[in-house]
């Protein structure tokens, strides 16, 4: 008898057991909760996990969709395709769990990525109070990714604490801009962009931001994607590296850490020396190659999303080789993008790296100019556009405060490539070149109704052009006498007898003024194709 009770009170335990793993196991990704913004006019992906085998139930504006659950313990469905509205409510029911979703809205999904300067909050922008105090539009929804890197793919975003207001979708607010989360806020760019989208759309618009400062675009890309390309080998070789040497490099980790926080501690202290560096990460940290990608892409994958909007560069910009190398790089990452999302070739916008370091001193210099350059031919891809931002840069801050005119600009390349609205959105772009005696004549494209020098402040005479250097045949560039004629510019330079090219913009920090009528800079550009090399 004493035998058969325990049989009975171990069966009842393993039956109590196996009904609260069953109710523990239908999960939904943090993307796809409260207050989530759903892409309108395409057919919305939502997926979850649950036990092999379970059948899950979508219910969503009067219909109910079914998915059963793989071996692997996932499972998704594509529901319908919707106009923008809301709110709605949405049930997802397992076979012993439901989850309730609210204040659900349709419009239009943007993915704000890169490193610092799309990471830059709206609480350190230089308009950011009023901003902030204007944020009533609760029409605008964000999602904030977590910062977090990763040696392998993950499934959803890092755990966050509660009361955080990361990791989650939250409605637009002064008290929510106003709050510590983030990096001083959500992302400034990322912000006027979507004001500026609503106000074009008049939908609801759900902004993600992931984003982490200081990172290359190879920490961005995934394994296949770098590895479709063989000039991109040495990344591959590098995360490997990093693979072979985990378990070593964790094992000295804690004793590394430990030594480094004794010695920032001395260095806050006494100030003395420079200042000490933590150790890397056994999984190579947040700028080893597909690192980001795995954690803070991919997790969001297969959301649907009207386009991405991205800010990086300068941490491909510290080596020429590097550089140059951002040629095949950045393209290569947003067809991996594509493909991963496998939603076709939505739209990418970007912004080209502003000027940043000391003023030029030579017409052709530094290597932020072959980046700006790779980041130009990238428009050769379908459905992208570019922000030039040289003109408001900042010398001594690599984080200029002015995003307003970022967002604006990168809002303007959404409304004429995406939302097909007939407006000029770029600035003056090198066309041609003609040489005449010891001159030489650009053209440009995106004139407007002509050519204009931008003026900052009151000058006593009438500014000049900036920013043009001319060379011979020996390819030594010398800053150049310009000047505009109707839609053409015309370079020269004493100097130079028997001008071959012409180079604008080609610094760091340039000081070139070009714009055309409406006040959009002209981007950087050379006439030549000779091979760089440092200070060239």
């Amino acid at each position: 008898m004493i035998i058969k009770m325990k049989h009975i009170l171990l069966l009842a335990i393993t039956c109590c057991l196996s009904s609260l793993l069953s109710k523990a196991q239908l999960k939904l990704p943090a993307i796809i909760s409260d207050n989530m913004v759903l892409q309108s006019d395409i057919r919305v992906p939502i997926w979850g996990s649950a036990l092999p085998g379970e059948k899950v139930r979508i219910s969503f504006k009067g219909k109910t969709f079914t998915a059963t659950t793989g071996s692997d313990s996932t499972w998704l469905v594509k529901l319908g395709t919707y106009p923008a509205g809301g709110p709605y409510e949405m049930k997802v029911k397992g076979n012993n769990e439901e989850k309730i979703i609210s204040n659900i809205w349709i419009g239009e999904v943007w993915l704000a990525s890169g490193q610092s300067n799309m990471e830059f909050g709206i609480q350190k922008d230089s308009r950011g109070a009023e901003a902030i105090a204007n944020a009533t539009d609760s029409l605008i929804h964000f999602f904030y990714v977590p910062m977090a890197a990763s040696l392998t793919r993950q499934k959803d975003i890092a755990p966050v604490p509660n009361g955080s207001l990361n990791g989650k979708w939250i409605v637009c607010s002064p008290e929510v801009m106003a709050a510590k989360w983030a990096w001083n806020g959500f992302s400034a760019p990322a912000y006027y962009f979507a004001q500026q989208i609503r106000k074009t759309t008049n939908t609801p618009v759900g902004m993600i931001g992931s984003y982490k400062g200081g990172t290359p675009a190879q920490a961005w890309t995934s394994v296949e994607g770098l590895q479709q390309d063989t000039a991109l080998a040495r990344h591959i070789k590098k995360r490997q590296e990093i693979i072979n040497n985990y378990e070593t490099v964790q094992k000295e980790y804690p004793q590394k850490q430990a030594a480094f926080q004794e010695a920032n501690k001395k260095w806050l202290t006494d100030s003395i020396g420079p200042r000490p560096q933590p150790p890397v990460a056994p999984n190579g940290g947040f700028g080893a190659p597909t690192n980001l990608f795995h954690a803070m892409i991919a997790p969001l994958i297969p959301y649907a999303m009207k386009g991405v909007i991205w800010y990086q560069g300068e941490s491909n910009g510290d080596r020429l080789s590097d550089a140059l190398e951002y040629e095949t790089l950045f393209p290569r990452m947003i067809k991996d993008w594509r493909q991963q999302w496998g939603q076709g070739n939505f739209p990418f916008l970007f912004v080209q790296l502003t000027s940043h370091r000391p003023a030029a001193k030579t017409p052709s210099e530094g290597n932020w100019a072959w980046v700006r350059e790779a980041q130009q031919k990238t428009l050769a891809l379908p459905n992208t556009g570019m922000a030039v931002t040289t003109d408001i840069g900042d010398a001594r801050d690599i984080h200029p405060t002015n995003k307003l005119d970022v967002g604006l600009r990168l809002a303007l390349a959404a409304k004429a490539i995406v939302y097909r609205q007939s407006l000029v959105y770029e600035g003056p772009v090198y066309q041609s070149m003609q040489v005449k005696g010891n001159e030489i004549h650009i053209q440009f494209k995106n004139a407007g109704d002509g050519l204009r020098i931008k003026t900052d402040t009151i000058m006593s005479q009438a500014p000049s052009l900036s920013g043009f250097g001319i060379a011979a045949a020996d390819g030594k560039f010398v800053w150049a006498k310009a000047r505009i004629e109707g839609k053409k510019i015309i370079v020269s330079s004493d100097e130079v007898k028997d001008p071959v090219a012409v180079r604008y913009n080609w610094a760091d920090n340039p000081p070139g003024n070009l714009i055309n009528n409406i006040g959009l800079p002209a981007a950087p550009f050379r006439t030549d194709n000779w091979p760089a090399s440092p200070g060239k």
